[in-house]
C-alpha cells in the first residue's frame, strides 16, 4: 500500500551529531550554508575537477531545456546550475534562481546577471504555471519534506513542463561506497580545512555525506514524484552515484482533498514569508 499524502517526508532521518531535532535542522542547515558560501565554488571544484560545468549542461539538455524555456532553478546557491542553464538558454533573464542562504546568493549575484529570490523549495514566492523548466542540483536532500516540495514543483511548472533533480546516491556496490565515503569524510575535509581554513567548509564535507549515505532510496524519491503528480517519471545513473531524476507534469490536477491538506502544510511550514504576486 503506498504512503498517505498525508505523511511526511523527510529526505533522511535526523543526524543527532549535528541537530538534535527535526525542527533544529533547517536552523542548522541555514547557518552552514552561510558559513561556508564564500568557499563553496572552491569545494565544487575540489569535487568534480573541473568537469561540473559540462556536466550540468548536458544535464539540463538531457533533461529537455531548449532555447526559449523559462527555467526556475531551485536551491540555486552559488548557481552552478543556474549558469548551466543560462549557457544553454542563450539569455540569462530566462534563468529565475531561488535559495533560502543569504550567503549562498550573495556569492550567486557576483556570477548571475537573471533574477535571484530568497524563498524555500516548500513555499516558492512564484505564480503557478509559471516555469517550463524546474532544476535543483544536488540540494535535495536539504529540503525539510518532499511531499510539500514535490507538491510546489508541480504547482510552479506550466502543464507539461520539465523536472531535473540531480543528486550523489549512495551506490550500491561497497567498494565504490567506501572509496566515496573516505573521499568526503577524511580527504575533503582536510583538504578544505588546508585551503581555505574555514571550519564550517569542513563541516559541510562530512555533513554532505551523512546526508547521501541515510538519504531515503531512490524509489520513494520516485514513488512521490508520480503521487504529485509527475509522470514519465525516470532515474538516470551515472558513474554508479550519480543521479538524474527527471520528470514531467501531468495536465490533470491532484485531487482537491490532497490539495487541501498540502495546502495546509505549506502554510503551517512557511512561517511569514511572502509569495510574489
Amino acid at each position: 500500500m503506498g504512503t498517505s499524502v498525508t505523511e511526511s517526508i523527510p529526505p533522511h532521518p535526523v543526524l543527532e551529531e549535528y541537530y538534535p531535532v527535526q525542527a533544529a535542522r533547517q536552523s542548522f542547515v541555514g547557518e552552514l550554508f552561510d558559513g561556508a558560501a564564500r568557499y563553496y565554488n572552491h569545494i565544487g571544484r575540489m569535487l568534480d575537477l573541473g568537469s561540473g560545468p559540462m556536466y550540468r549542461r548536458q544535464a539540463l539538455q538531457r533533461a529537455g531545456l531548449k532555447r526559449g524555456m523559462r527555467l526556475l532553478d531551485v536551491a540555486t546557491g552559488t548557481g552552478l546550475v543556474a549558469r548551466g542553464a543560462a549557457e544553454v538558454l542563450g539569455d540569462p533573464r530566462r534563468v529565475v534562481g531561488v535559495d533560502p542562504s543569504s550567503g549562498m546568493l550573495r556569492e550567486a549575484r557576483m556570477a548571475l546577471t537573471g533574477p535571484l529570490v530568497r524563498g524555500r523549495a516548500e513555499i516558492l514566492p512564484f505564480r503557478s504555471d509559471s516555469f517550463d523548466m524546474l532544476s535543483m542540483g544536488f540540494a535535495l536532500r536539504h529540503v525539510e519534506d518532499l511531499e510539500i516540495a514535490f507538491d510546489e514543483y508541480r504547482r510552479v511548472l506550466k502543464p507539461g513542463g520539465r523536472l531535473l533533480l540531480l543528486e550523489v546516491s549512495r551506490p550500491s556496490s561497497r567498494i565504490l561506497r567506501w572509496l566515496i565515503r573516505t573521499h568526503f569524510q577524511r580527504i575533503l575535509p582536510l583538504l578544505t580545512r588546508i585551503s581555505t581554513g574555514s571550519e564550517w567548509a569542513e563541516l559541510l564535507m562530512k555533513y554532505y555525506w551523512d546526508t547521501i549515505d541515510r538519504c531515503v532510496p531512490p524509489e520513494t524519491i520516485l514513488d512521490v514524484l508520480r503521487r504529485n503528480g509527475f509522470v514519465d517519471v525516470k532515474r538516470r545513473v551515472y558513474c554508479g552515484f550519480l543521479s538524474e531524476y527527471v520528470a514531467a507534469r501531468g495536465a490533470g490536477a491532484p485531487p482537491a482533498e490532497a490539495r487541501l491538506q498540502m495546502n495546509h502544510r505549506i502554510a503551517s511550514s512557511a512561517g511569514s514569508m511572502p509569495r510574489n504576486p
